[in-house]
């Protein structure tokens, strides 16, 4: 029984770091590239809520950084500031949205799209009032998603902080993992890539079709999944750099709380019936989110380890396989990680594995159901 028993935990705790493993590999392959072409109709919408401190750069970037006659729509959800009034000021066709028992950022998507639903664009753009997509990256993306007829999600990630300290660095380069580094591999195993929030673009028949009237806490991974569902699912743009800043070190910890709660919520509802669906890019999509938060997997896997005992054969595959993924998780910081983390700073993983303990503990004992804004500077 307990031979038994060891091979039964081997096999729940190598599973993650399998399809980790798998995913990192591919995410070394040359990327496919994707149809582009034309000039579609464009829209961007700015979710706003509270953030009159930043909402006027926002909109002068998105600005100067978008085609010709892009319509810029900013929504002022639930502010109790003037974020509306420095929007309009700036130029954006604002809207308000007050409604304090539905809060969070799907429904502002969904008053949104109400909003355009008379004159809709070719393509919807997403993007967070923190955020910056670089260069031409607004027509480069508007002209995928038209290409494809499906949502594209650009690579989110945050610019290097390093006054922010190392453990807000390890937390962006952990960022970085899921959102370049994984997508650039569900890319290469034809699964769907996971929408993150900001520097999406939906063609407007995606759009319309999209769940977006949700309180979720991770509302864009669920929009993912359910156009996937039925034939939209979102590819990955990789050459499109959507940055923001990181946030303070106790902000980051609340924002990673709530996505990695939301995210572990919301995979133990998907995966199951996405590995059964019997079709390849769901199956794997299912798979990947069986795949728990980066520190979270190590921690488990580690303890894993010590239960298994060294002299085991169990013990000497997982040791294996873990050592496998720590040679893959390096390869991808040297090819893609390099800037957002120094070397020297790699050697902090065990603190910050620790530094995230009592987000997990959290999660257990008082777990986070509503939408939370996280705090900027």
């Amino acid at each position: 029984m307990i031979e038994a028993a060891a091979w039964v935990l081997l096999i729940v705790s190598a599973w993650p770091a399998l399809v980790l493993a798998i995913e990192l590999l591919a995410a070394q392959l040359p990327a496919r590239p994707i149809p582009t072409g034309g000039s579609p109709s464009i829209a961007i919408i700015i979710p706003a809520h509270d953030e009159a401190a930043s909402i006027s750069h926002a909109v002068d970037a998105a600005r100067s950084a978008a085609p010709a006659h892009t319509r810029l729509l900013v929504v002022a959800d639930n502010c109790s500031d003037d974020s509306a009034a420095r929007a309009r000021a700036a130029g954006a066709e604002t809207i308000e949205r007050h409604d304090p028992v539905q809060r969070g950022k799907g429904y502002a998507l969904g008053f949104a799209r109400r909003h355009l639903a008379d004159d809709p664009p070719d393509v919807v753009i997403v993007l967070d009032a923190d955020c910056a997509i670089a260069d031409d990256g607004i027509a480069h993306l508007a002209a995928a998603a038209q290409a494809l007829g499906r949502p594209v999600q650009s690579a989110y990630l945050m610019r290097p902080r390093p006054e922010r300290g190392a453990l807000v660095g390890l937390s962006g380069f952990a960022f970085l993992l899921r959102n370049l580094v994984r997508q650039r591999g569900l890319a290469r195993l034809a699964a769907p890539a996971l929408l993150t929030g900001s520097g999406m673009a939906f063609p407007w028949r995606a759009f319309a079709a999209a769940p977006l009237d949700s309180g979720d806490l991770v509302e864009d991974l669920a929009i993912g999944i359910a156009l996937a569902r039925v034939g939209l699912a979102p590819a990955f743009l990789g050459d499109v750099m959507t940055l923001s800043d990181p946030a303070r070190r106790s902000a980051t910890l609340t924002q990673r709380a709530r996505w990695e709660q939301g995210f572990l919520r919301t995979a133990r509802r998907a995966a199951p019936p996405l590995i059964c669906a019997g079709r390849w890019p769901l199956f794997w999509l299912g798979l990947h989110l069986t795949v728990p938060p980066l520190a979270l997997l190590m921690l488990v896997d580690l303890g894993a380890l010590l239960l298994l005992g060294a002299t085991s054969v169990p013990f000497a595959i997982l040791a294996a396989l873990l050592g496998l993924l720590g040679l893959l998780l390096l390869l991808s910081w040297a090819r893609f990680g390099r800037r957002q983390l120094p070397a020297s700073q790699l050697l902090l993983i065990p603190f910050y594995m620790i530094w995230k303990l009592p987000l997990y503990a959290a999660a257990l004992l008082r777990p986070e159901k509503r939408w939370v804004r996280t705090d900027r500077d």
